[in-house]
């Protein structure tokens, strides 16, 4: 599976901005999908991710209630719609995949907030 993200870009605080990760392969809506980002200077952490149908959602503290996860099987496309940009929200973004055991990461979009 490769994942390819876009979306990313250099917005200002309040802002919004969605995010897509198109995925390769046949087996899509098998995986759980989610996103994860980095900043600089800190570790990789969990975002948000999405069941296999789009029916269960998680998301972390800093992002619930401004952030959504969205899936579309068809298109083998995952999306985050990113609302409410705070500078803190700075971060490379990474698609994931995974099923079981087995993971797969994009190579990340970048994200910038200006305050």
């Amino acid at each position: 599976v490769q994942l390819v993200e876009s979306g990313g870009g250099l917005v200002q605080a309040g802002g919004s901005l969605r995010l897509s990760c198109a995925a390769s392969g046949r087996t899509f809506s098998s995986y759980v999908m989610g996103w994860f980002r980095q900043a600089p200077g800190k570790e990789r952490e969990f975002v948000a991710n999405i069941n296999w149908s789009g029916e269960t959602s998680y998301f972390s503290d800093s992002v619930k209630g401004r952030f959504t996860i969205s899936r579309d099987n068809a298109k083998n496309t995952v999306y985050l719609q990113m609302n409410s940009l705070k500078p803190e929200d700075t971060a490379v973004y990474y698609c994931k995949a995974q099923t079981g055991g087995i993971y797969y990461w994009g190579r990340g979009t970048q994200v910038t907030v200006s305050s």
